[in-house]
């Protein structure tokens, strides 16, 4: 869908949520812990909504909320952006993002 694409290009790091879903919030406070701060698109706060979400589905998220993109492509869900986080990945594509420097 074309406002995903549009959205997802102009943010640095940009979460589709909902606000009722706690998976969505554990991985905005995972980025926030990390030092970024992704912009969060409610999507139950937009009336293309149910579109968005079937289109997040069709590209292949799991969720299909949280949908995490980084530098415009989609990572995936929660459990994606969880395996990143474990195995070492996560903050290499996020590092241009950081506010304040991590200790490593």
């Amino acid at each position: 869908m074309e406002k995903i694409v549009k959205l997802a290009s102009e943010n640095g790091i940009l979460i589709f949520t909902k606000s009722s879903c706690c998976l969505c919030y554990t991985v905005q406070i995972l980025f926030q812990e990390l030092g970024v701060r992704p912009r969060a698109h409610e999507i139950d706060g937009d009336p293309e909504g149910k579109e968005i979400e079937k289109a997040l589905t069709r590209m292949g998220c799991s969720g299909p909320v949280p949908a995490v993109f980084i530098s415009g492509k989609l990572v995936g869900s929660t459990n994606e952006v969880m395996t990143l986080h474990l195995s070492g990945s996560l903050v290499p594509l996020i590092r241009p993002y950081q506010q304040r420097t991590m200790s490593q």
